[in-house]
């Protein structure tokens, strides 16, 4: 009997994974998503009105002009390559939205629905458009791979957190949010989100130089970008290597990563 129920389980879970299976955009990399995008967009919107009501805007006008202009810069190269490549759904659910918050953290980040949010205390570091563009990149790639949905359901199906597990016996909007709440450790600290996997980190590179290049600003910066942020990270903490683990072995990728990023660049 327990040999049928597990031979039942198994099954299920083959076709869960079949009905389930995305690819990310640019890369073409495979990855299971077990969440519709209306339900990541409706958990993420929750999220970002929760931060958003414990956190203060900034009046830094420079600074809340550059990110701004960035952003637009960058996801309207990202608007132009999914219309002429027919990749529409990509952006599914995503709506950009920039905010710049009075802290002195070291970090930004970007929810799954496109809600990017930069700390006053990275500006020094990202003190011009193109380190801007560098870190707004890397952040608006995790949200076009759909970093959050496949996070979220690797908790469910895989059970690497119990609570995530309990979470999802139901479909009630309470405990789809209990999962989303596990998979990015919001909770205790709004705002400060757990660490991706080394594997999206890394394609989160690579797709942010190549839409960084997209709209035009210079990819070159990038390396310099990481190994200052990693030099800093012995003399004081940093809240963007919390969620953003760095070390030489990711500067080197990113180098090799340069040359393809470059063909995306607008003709000159």
């Amino acid at each position: 009997m327990n040999k049928s129920i597990s031979r039942i389980l198994m099954f299920a879970t083959a076709l869960v994974l079949i009905a389930a299976c995305g690819q990310v955009l640019i890369t073409g990399r495979k990855q299971m998503l077990l969440f519709s995008q209306g339900e990541i967009t409706s958990l993420s919107d929750q999220a970002y009105t929760e931060i958003m009501g414990q956190a203060k805007l900034s009046d830094d006008y420079n600074n809340i002009r550059m990110i701004r202009e960035v952003g637009h810069n960058i996801t309207s190269a990202v608007d132009r390559y999914v219309r002429e490549n027919g990749a529409e759904a990509a952006l599914e659910g995503i709506s950009w939205k920039f905010d710049l918050v009075e802290s002195d953290q070291v970090n930004a980040f970007c929810l799954p629905n496109g809600n990017i949010v930069f700390y006053e205390g990275i500006m020094p570091i990202t003190n011009t458009p193109d380190l801007v563009a560098v870190v707004m990149g890397h952040e608006i790639a995790h949200a076009l791979a759909k970093h959050g949905n496949e996070r979220m359901s690797q908790e469910v199906l895989v059970g690497a957190v119990g609570q995530a597990i309990s979470a999802y016996i139901g479909t009630e909007d309470q405990k789809k949010q209990a999962i989303f709440q596990v998979a990015y450790g919001l909770g205790s600290q709004l705002g400060v989100m757990l660490p991706y996997s080394r594997k999206h980190e890394y394609e989160a590179d690579r797709l942010g130089l190549i839409i960084m290049a997209m709209a035009g600003y210079d990819i070159n910066v990038a390396p310099g970008f990481w190994d200052r942020m990693s030099a800093g990270k012995n003399s004081a903490p940093m809240e963007f290597f919390s969620t953003h683990p760095s070390d030489a072995n990711r500067i080197k990728n990113i180098m090799a990563v340069l040359p393809e990023a470059a063909k995306y660049a607008p003709a000159k």
